[in-house]
């Protein structure tokens, strides 16, 4: 009888730890991979695309909006890890960030990271989304909260490259949203 009880228990046990595994996994597989600049740097390296930065400050409201109700959308999640190296960027962290051969430091002038403040354009607001082409080139900071109708053709017009051929507001003519 003792051992049936502790086979059912086994039993029960195993089946627990393995619906957590799952649930952790399924968890993990709708998020977005965020990431550091040094670890988008060196991933770049092994396998080129484009890069979203997330600029945010730790007081900035419309920042944790926009990271509750856009990027914990299935399709916004599923697109930018796709297409992107997404880099989640404290625009005042004093820790120095060493990116592309600089040690970018925290500016007590100007209250953020020197990385923010060049990447931003000078322009400091927030939350700003930035993309850049593979190499981390022609960054374009977009200001502002963005619902997931407003961040669908950004992250598409983008990500498929037809910044490069089209001007956004003749290729938003023949674009066709499909996410809600």
């Amino acid at each position: 009888m003792k051992s049936i009880i502790t086979i059912l228990c086994a039993l029960v046990l195993t089946a627990q730890v393995a619906c957590a595994a799952d649930k952790k996994d399924k968890a993990e597989k709708n998020e977005i991979h965020w990431m550091s600049f040094e670890e988008a740097e060196a991933k770049m390296k092994e396998h080129p695309k484009k890069v979203l930065v997330d600029v945010y400050t730790a007081w900035c409201g419309w920042c944790k909006v926009m990271d509750k109700e856009t990027y914990t959308n299935d399709s916004v999640i599923q697109y930018v890890n796709e297409h992107y190296y997404a880099v989640k960027f404290d625009a005042e962290q004093k820790t120095p960030i060493t990116f592309q051969g600089r040690k970018w430091e925290f500016s007590t002038q100007n209250r953020a990271n020197e990385l923010a403040i060049q990447i931003m354009q000078g322009k400091m607001s927030y939350p700003t989304t930035i993309l850049m082409d593979e190499g981390f080139t022609n960054g374009q900071p977009i200001p502002g909260y963005q619902k997931v109708f407003q961040m669908e053709p950004i992250l598409k017009y983008f990500g498929g490259n037809f910044h490069k051929s089209k001007p956004y507001q003749e290729w938003m003519h023949e674009f066709k949203p499909a996410w809600k």
